[in-house]
C-alpha cells in the first residue's frame, strides 16, 4: 500500500503522525553518525550507537513491544496535529497498529543536527523516510528531546513537523513580482524605458533598460534579481552596455524595498547610494534616490515617480489591414538606468 494514504486513512487516526513518530523515534534513539556529538567519551558513543542499531533492528521487525521500550516510561510523541501519545504502552500500541496495516516498511535516517545540554540531555533535529513494501514514500522532520536513564540514552519527548520543501529562489522573490512589467517616467530631457520579466525558470527578474536624451540612445543595461541562500537577502547585478555595472543587495522595510548598491563606472570610478522604491498603487512607484557618491564628490538626492507603460497600440488605415503594433512614445525621466548612480550628462559615444 502506498504510504500517502495513511494521511487520509479513516479508521486509524492520524496514522501518518504516528508513522512519522516511529521515524523520529529511531532518530531519537541514536542518531546513526551523528550522534557522536552527544558524548565525547567512546563509550557513550558506542551505547547510543548501539541503542539506534536496536531501534532499527526492532522497528523493522514490526516489534512494537521493543520499539516502545526504546522511549523513558512516560516518553511522549506530539504528532503535527498538536496530539500527545504517553506512556510506553499507548505508544506499544500505537506501534503495533502501524504494523499491522503497513508490514514491511523501511526506515531512512538523516541528522542535521544534535546539541547536548550536559552528560545526560540532548536535542536532535533532522529528518526521517519511510518506505513501504510497494516503494512509496513519506518525508517528515523531527526535534526530539533524548535522556540518558540507568546508563541507556532512550527518547524522552518527540515532536514531528512537516517536512515542507524550502522554497525556490523564484518564490523568494515572490514580493518583487509587482515590477513585472514595463515602465517609463518623465522629466525635461532624459527619456528611460523600463521592464521587468521573470526568467525562463522563474528564479530570477530580468530587467531591461534603454536611455534616450531628445530621442538620441544614451545608455542601455540589464539587471537580475535573484536570491542569495548564502545571506539570505535579495540581491541584483546590473550590467551597463558601455562596461560599467552595479551590485545591490534588497530589504523590505515597511512598504518600500531598499537597496544598497555599489558600481564601478567605465572611467573607474566607484560609486554607492540608497534607492527606495515604495509602491503607491498597482501602477505607480516613488523611487528615492540618497547617500550618491561617486568617487570623492557627493551628488544630490533625487525622487521620481514611476509609471507603468501604456500598452502598445494598433492602429487600422482607412480600408486597408491593421498595421504593425506601434508603441507609444517613451516619457522623459531625469535618471540613468540605474538612478541610484548618476552617469556623466553627455550622451555616450
Amino acid at each position: 500500500m502506498p504510504l500517502n494514504p495513511i494521511v487520509h486513512t479513516v479508521g486509524v487516526a492520524a496514522m501518518r503522525p504516528r508513522w512519522c513518530f516511529l521515524a523520529s523515534i529511531i532518530l531519537a534513539a541514536g542518531g546513526v553518525s551523528h550522534w557522536p556529538a552527544v558524548a565525547a567519551d567512546p563509550t557513550a558513543v558506542a551505547a547510543i550507537t548501539a541503542a539506534a542499531d536496536a531501534f532499527v533492528k526492532d522497528f523493522n521487525a514490526g516489534k512494537a513491544e521493543a520499539v516502545a521500550a526504546h522511549f523513558v516510561p512516560q516518553g511522549e510523541l506530539i504528532d503535527e496535529a498538536g496530539r500527545v501519545y504517553q506512556g510506553q504502552q499507548e505508544l506499544q500500541d500505537l506501534f503495533r497498529q502501524y504494523f499491522d496495516r503497513f508490514p514491511g516498511a523501511t526506515l531512512e535516517l538523516s541528522i542535521d543536527s544534535v546539541r547536548p545540554l550536559g552528560d545526560s540531555l540532548a536535542i536532535q533535529e533532522g529528518t526521517r523516510r519511510l518506505t513501504s513494501k510497494e516503494g512509496a514514500q513519506a518525508r517528515v522532520r523531527h526535534i526530539t528531546v533524548i535522556a540518558k536513564v540507568d546508563g541507556q540514552w532512550r527518547i524522552a519527548s518527540t515532536r514531528e513537523l512537516k517536512d515542507e520543501p524550502p522554497p525556490a529562489p523564484g518564490d523568494r522573490l515572490a514580493p518583487l513580482a509587482w515590477l513585472v512589467g514595463d515602465w517609463t517616467s518623465e522629466g525635461p530631457d532624459l527619456a528611460v524605458q523600463i521592464s521587468y520579466r521573470w526568467d525562463e525558470d522563474g528564479n530570477f527578474l530580468i530587467g531591461q533598460f534603454r536611455s534616450f536624451r531628445n530621442g538620441t540612445p544614451v545608455l542601455k543595461s540589464s539587471q537580475r534579481i535573484g536570491w542569495d541562500p548564502r545571506t539570505g537577502q535579495i540581491r541584483s547585478w546590473l550590467f551597463d552596455a558601455d562596461g560599467g555595472f552595479a551590485e545591490g543587495t534588497w530589504t523590505l522595510v515597511g512598504d518600500a524595498w531598499v537597496i544598497k548598491s555599489e558600481a564601478v563606472l567605465p572611467e573607474g570610478l566607484v560609486g554607492s547610494a540608497t534607492l527606495t522604491l515604495t509602491p503607491k498603487n498597482k501602477n505607480q512607484f516613488l523611487m528615492r534616490g540618497t547617500e550618491r557618491i561617486v568617487g570623492d564628490s557627493r551628488e544630490d538626492d533625487f525622487e521620481l515617480t514611476i509609471t507603468r507603460a501604456p500598452p502598445k497600440v494598433r492602429t487600422v488605415p482607412a480600408g486597408g489591414a491593421a498595421a504593425p503594433a506601434a508603441e507609444k512614445a517613451a516619457p522623459v525621466v531625469p535618471a540613468s538606468p540605474d538612478p541610484a548612480l548618476p552617469r556623466p550628462a553627455a550622451p555616450r559615444r
